[in-house]
């Protein structure tokens, strides 16, 4: 509702929002931001599509008594795809300094995103959350950028005119089939039916043109599962392998002593000397120049790194301040490890990340809305902090790690 009649004179912008406004609950959440910021509303158009796969339209009327409260309102519904109806160009300025943008830089989130450039709208690339957009010398096309990347002379998106979110359209799914498992994370959901949608979701996508990540925690290894995660990559489950030190580390000792972290992975039990074996692990590696080397040495003969190099796998090792060694594959410079990481998910449309609190919540802020992600972890938490951060498209499955491999690999070899 519009505001009462008081004698003032607020500022007044019309919006429009388009898409599955309805049943994605985009329409309520303008309404609500407008509200909750302190505004007023007039719904001047609203067309609701007919069927489920019908697109719906509303035009309204945003009211504030400022014009900048006016322009908080409409930087907020902006992400949630509403934008003003007499669009003009996106402010451009470039970059005075490097490493930092120009004040009032538009803030990316990670919904596909397009820019207003000579009265038409331009796809940014490689979108990403927490990023500016700079827009090529020719203006002919635009991307994310890192604020560490940026460049003196760049031109960068000032403010939100000129910038239109594309949120995230929900797909129209039949009862039972992947969608039931994006619901309030739960230890109680049906894991074997849950598995088996996870199943299928990777077969299509390793039948699709885009590429299945995996991020990957050492409690893989630690839970013994090296071997079921290895038939994984050997199967052509895995087409990217993101993970830190630790989990090459003790892959690699359980290759050559069976142990993790020092425990034997047949006895269960911490073997003799076992807290040096990581350490030892590490540095036969390091004397043969990394692990390829290793593996061409006839070395490294098993485990999931060996895999990897068999396979023709890129991974990204991602160091942090606690490594041992490292692994020379090891990436330590956190900045770099997030380029190379960037540039490896531009074709990822699957992603499954197991058992790592860190680099989950870490590669879902690299990556865009539209890629389908999968968390598994013992700890309802990492679920729930992956959400809480922005991506809102993860769906969770609170397991061990040992038991949902397990039934993973049974459930794509059926369906080999």
């Amino acid at each position: 509702m519009t505001k009462a009649a008081s004698g003032s004179n607020p500022a007044t912008e019309e919006v429009e929002i388009t898409g599955h406004i309805i049943d994605s609950l985009l329409l309520p959440k303008v309404l609500d931001e407008i509200a909750a910021l302190g505004g007023w509303h007039e719904v001047r158009e609203i067309v609701v599509g007919q069927r489920r796969q019908d697109p719906s339209h509303a035009r309204l009327q945003v009211e504030a008594e400022t014009p900048e409260l006016l322009e908080r309102i409409l930087a907020s519904i902006v992400r949630h795809g509403a934008v003003p109806v007499h669009q003009r160009d996106c402010e451009l300025v470039p970059a005075d300094m490097a490493g930092a943008f120009p004040e009032g830089f538009y803030c990316t989130t990670n919904e596909d995103t397009e820019i207003r450039l000579g009265g038409k709208w331009l796809p940014v690339g490689r979108q990403k959350m927490d990023a500016g957009i700079m827009v090529a010398g020719d203006r002919r096309s635009a991307e994310c950028e890192l604020m560490a990347d940026a460049t003196p002379g760049e031109l960068i998106v000032i403010g939100r005119h000129g910038v239109r979110v594309k949120p995230q359209v929900r797909e129209i799914r039949q009862p039972g089939t992947f969608g039931f498992m994006g619901s309030t994370v739960s230890s109680e959901k049906p894991k074997a039916l849950t598995v088996r949608e996870v199943a299928a979701a990777m077969r299509r996508a390793k039948q699709g043109s885009g590429k299945i990540l995996v991020v990957a925690g050492p409690a893989v290894i630690h839970t013994g599962s090296s071997e079921l995660f290895s038939q994984l990559i050997r199967q052509g489950y895995v087409n990217r392998l993101f993970a830190g030190n630790a989990l090459a580390v003790h892959d690699i000792e359980q290759a050559f002593f069976g142990t993790s972290l020092g425990v034997s992975l047949v006895e269960g039990r911490a073997c003799e000397g076992g807290n040096e074996h990581h350490l030892r692990s590490i540095n036969r590696i390091r004397r043969l120049g990394g692990i390829r080397a290793a593996v061409e040495a006839g070395v490294l003969t098993r485990g999931v790194m060996y895999e990897c190099i068999k396979n023709d796998i890129p991974f990204v090792l991602a160091g942090s301040i606690r490594d041992d060694g490292p692994l020379p594959e090891v990436i330590t410079d956190t900045l770099e490890a997030q380029r190379v990481m960037r540039k490896q998910v531009e074709d990822v449309t699957f992603c499954l990340m197991i058992a790592t609190t860190l680099h989950s919540i870490a590669v879902g802020n690299l990556l865009p809305a539209r890629v389908k992600v999968v968390c598994v972890d013992i700890n309802p938490a990492t679920i729930t902090k992956l959400a809480d951060r922005g991506s809102f498209q993860t769906v969770g499955l609170v397991t061990d790690v040992e038991p949902f491999l397990r039934v993973l690999v049974q459930e794509l070899e059926k369906g080999e």
